[in-house]
Formats: C-alpha cells, structure tokens, sequence
C-alpha cells in the first residue's frame, strides 16, 4: 500500500516538477548568456549562431573594466548605500506597521490609504522638485542624497502592516500591557522576533531595488568618487563604440553580491510566505 502511494504521488507531481525546472531554466538562461558573454569578445555580441559557451576573457575583459572606471570604489559607494537605506527602511517600515497594525488613533485609515496612493504615482514626476530640494539642501553629489528618496517605503509599511496583523494576536499585545511593557518594549521584545522572516523578505527586496537603480543616482551624482555601480557601468557605454564583452563583464560582477545576499537570506524570505505563528 505505501509503495502505490508513493509510486502515485511521483507520478503526480512529475508535471509539476517539469514545469518547475523548465521554468528554472528560462529564469537561469538571462544570466548564463551574460556570463557567456563576459568570457568573450565584444564581436560575440551579434554572433550568428549566438555563442553558448563560455569563453577565454573574463579576466581581460574585467580587466578592460577596471582601467575604465573606479569599479571597487563603486561597489563600496553601492553597499554603504544599500545597506544604509534597507536598515532604514526596516526600521521606519516595522514601527510604522506596528502602528498601523495595533494602534488607533485619528486618521489612521486615511493615512495607511494615501501612503499606499504614493505607490501609484510615477517617480519620473517628482524628479525635478526632489532634485531642486536635494540641491538646495547642498546633497548633490552624496550618498546620502542618493539614498534619502528612499528611506520612506510604502511597500515595505504595507507589508509589515499585514504581517504583523496576521502573525502577532492582539491578546499577546494585551498581556504585554498589564505586565506593564512599554510600546517600544513591546516592539522590541515582542514584534520584532516574530517578524523576523518579512524583516528578510523586505530587506532583499529593498537592497535589490536601491542596488539597480539608476535614474536618481545618475541625476544626483556626478563625481566618479561618489558613483555607484550603475552609474559607474552606464559610463562605459560608449556611443561610438561599446564593448559589450567589457560592459557585461563588468555587470557581471555587479551582479555577484546580489545573488550572494539572496543565498544567505534566503531561508527567511521562503519562510516569510510559510509562516505565520506565535512561538
């Protein structure tokens, strides 16, 4: 009996199985060819067929990288201000879902709506009076005022909101209370160990969000000092003449850190989605 159920449950699951390897597979292949390409020449861009093996010149190719731009100054200037914005972001983000999860005051629908609302509304609008703020504020040219459009995350209130809603019951708060804790305690003692698994899932979404972008780091820093890595790489990208061998080469290894953080966090980003009890 239990080797029929088992041949059954293979066989069940085998279409599921296929679809989520093919699936696998079509999400690996984007970064597979940029390695690919990284190994090679910049001819092997437009190649007919495409060349799917890796190649002799990634080290010349990163090489060609480094005499171009201040690459490792870069990836610093990235990872201060990744790391910098999603401990903010957590920090503004737990307390102020907390709040909005287990404390009424005035206003406070109204609020949580006009919050969500910001998330509707393009980024491209507000470039021009943010850059005029953060110029008048002498930011220019900062990680800092590369970073501070980001410290306030609607997505990441949100779904500290719903977490905490979902996973912290109002009689543990309650009991909190008459043994006399403090709100911030209560934070601290309480709310933060459970929400551990949304605190992985935001920080990676964060720190992948702040990581790639480019728009407003280019508009706010202009010194190669101050550059990140994507406004490091977008110089490169000559309009004569490009190397794609050397600009992917180099996109590469910016993208190394990234998956290095998913792998190290990734426990708790699956586990963000699966669990949701008191222990």
């Amino acid at each position: 009996m239990r080797k029929d159920n088992k041949k059954k449950f293979s066989v069940g699951v085998l279409p599921v199985y296929v679809v989520l390897i093919i699936a696998s597979l079509l999400s690996l292949f984007p970064f597979y060819w940029m390695f690919v390409m990284a190994t090679r020449p910049s001819e092997a861009y437009n190649s007919i067929p495409p060349a799917i093996i890796p190649g002799t010149k990634l080290v010349e190719n990163f090489q060609m990288v480094l005499d171009s731009i201040p690459f490792f100054q870069a990836m610093w200037n990235t990872i201060v201000l990744c790391t910098s914005v999603t401990v903010v972001v957590l920090i503004i983000s737990s307390l102020a879902g907390f709040a909005f999860s287990k404390f009424n005051f005035p206003g406070k629908n109204i609020f949580f709506v006009l919050i969500l609302l910001t998330m509707v509304v393009p980024p491209q609008l507000g470039l021009i009076p943010q850059y005029y703020l953060v110029s008048k504020l002498g930011w220019l040219d900062t990680l800092f005022g590369a970073g501070i459009l980001y410290l306030l995350n609607p997505l990441g209130i949100f779904l500290m909101r719903q977490y905490v809603t979902q996973s912290v019951p109002d009689e543990l708060i309650e009991a909190a209370k008459l043994d006399g804790c403090s709100n911030f305690r209560i934070y601290r003692s309480i709310v933060l160990p459970i929400i551990k698994p949304a605190f992985a899932t935001l920080g990676i979404i964060v720190f992948t969000l702040v990581w790639g972008e480019f728009l407003w780091q280019f508009t706010v820093l202009r010194s190669p000092e101050s550059y990140t890595l994507q406004v490091a790489l977008a110089s490169l990208n000559n309009a004569y003449n490009v190397d794609f061998g050397m600009l992917l080469s180099g996109v590469f290894w910016a993208t190394v850190p990234l998956i290095l953080i998913f792998l190290m966090f990734n426990r708790l980003f699956i586990s963000s989605i699966t669990e949701g009890s008191v222990k």
